[in-house]
């Protein structure tokens, strides 16, 4: 063992600098060791005490392996931290194992398991699509015969969109593919616009949330398409996904948490806005939602969620969050060939008019690697802020027309 100082692991696989770690713990006072990808170690802070380097941090023999070799070096873990959605149940269990605070792997169950966190949320008497077990294509022809098509198909754990399916009609089921490894759920389809919401939960009430509009789908970002977001300024409509989001929360846990909400909305052709559930992460926000509350909001999320992770409570959230004179918006442009891809050409945004106030984009011959983080390795991400929610996204719709990137898929051409 090489210190006395208090040991914290961190499980990470960001190249980009969503999390400042070093701001939100002191690398000198404590032995901060990190378990990563090899794309994420450009996002490890320098004062660390140790990096390890593993294919996937989703492994869990893999990194309990490791975390083992950095406890003999380092002391017994105090806490286990993960950020990413995905390592979120890896970090439970290890925490778990090394008697660290946090979450244990039952009671983040509900916001990785969307058969289970749906069916939470409907015994609390909220709205959720009708929702059901698909083990194949039977049981997918039988509930849409009840509920009509189309339908969505989604793996019952899993982020991204990945896997998820929209099927118009039965001549789409016999190309999918049924496994007992990864059990599918199908629901029924609401063509309502689709809000994520985001903020900090403290086990009873919202500390702070932002509700934000859609612009395109996650599922259509998956086929190619743009995908963006706009912060919402009605304030009606601020209030009434307010509550639905306290109440989802409520219906799901007691614990302190941050969270990435996703719910659709009935905006028009009703006297009050209308919000049925869709899906839950205890985490925060991905894309460039954590950059834009630091740069708009003034609040970082990643800290609330580091702090939460270690057993403090997050920091305060000030009332400009909600309350704030600007909105902010995002966009994020596909990868323009196959990941990995060396870049070709691409035009950058920053400084038109509309346009982003900050954009992060690779340069002629730099290569988008093929990594798990999905939303952060795309061929363009841009952030943007103004005075409504109309300006922003007419900066958005602008950006996306004019945005022009080219790219070789590494071994040829897409």
């Amino acid at each position: 063992m090489t210190t006395a100082r208090p040991h914290i692991v961190v499980l990470h696989r960001w190249r980009a600098r969503y999390a400042h770690y070093e701001r939100y713990i002191d690398h000198r006072e404590h032995a901060v060791t990190y378990v990563t990808t090899d794309v994420g170690t450009k996002g490890v802070p320098t004062e660390a005490a140790e990096v390890v380097v593993v294919p996937t941090t989703e492994d869990l023999a893999l990194v309990r392996k490791e975390v083992d070799g950095l406890a003999s070096r380092h002391g017994h873990p105090r806490s286990v931290v993960a950020l990413k959605e995905d390592d979120l149940l890896v970090a439970a269990e290890l925490a778990q194992e090394w008697g660290c605070p946090g979450r244990c792997p039952g009671e983040l169950a509900a916001f990785r398991d969307k058969y289970l966190m749906a069916n939470a949320v409907r015994r609390a008497g909220l709205a959720v699509p009708a929702t059901r077990e698909a083990a194949g294509p039977t049981e997918v022809r039988a509930f849409a015969e009840g509920h009509g098509w189309p339908v969505v198909l989604k793996p019952r754990v899993g982020s991204s969109s990945e896997g998820v399916v929209r099927l118009d009609s039965e001549a789409g089921l016999p190309a999918l593919r049924f496994t007992a490894d990864r059990p599918l759920i199908v629901q029924a389809h609401n063509p309502w616009p689709v809000y994520h919401v985001d903020g900090i939960f403290d086990g009873q009430e919202v500390l702070c949330l932002r509700a934000s509009r859609y612009l395109n789908t996650c599922l259509d970002f998956r086929g190619g398409s743009t995908l963006g977001s706009v912060e919402e300024d009605r304030p009606a409509l601020n209030q009434a996904i307010g509550r639905f989001t306290a109440d989802v929360l409520r219906a799901l846990t007691s614990l302190p948490m941050p969270f990435h909400l996703e719910v659709f909305v009935r905006t028009a052709g009703a006297d009050a806005p209308a919000c049925t559930f869709l899906e839950v992460g205890a985490r925060v926000g991905g894309a460039e939602i954590p950059l834009l509350w630091r740069d708009v909001h003034g609040y970082d999320l990643m800290e609330a969620a580091f702090r939460i992770a270690i057993g403090l409570p997050p920091q305060p959230c000030p009332p400009t969050v909600e309350t704030g004179p600007e909105i902010g918006g995002w966009l994020l442009a596909p990868a323009p060939a196959d990941r990995p891809c060396a870049i070709t050409d691409i035009t950058p945004m920053t400084g038109r008019e509309p346009g982003p106030y900050a954009e992060d984009l690779l340069s002629v011959g730099d290569v988008l690697p093929d990594a798990a983080a999905y939303y952060e390795h795309v061929g363009g991400r841009f952030r943007f802020r103004g005075r409504s929610s109309a300006d922003v996204e007419s900066a958005i719709s602008s950006t996306a027309r004019d945005f022009r990137v080219t790219g070789e898929t590494c071994g040829g051409m897409r």
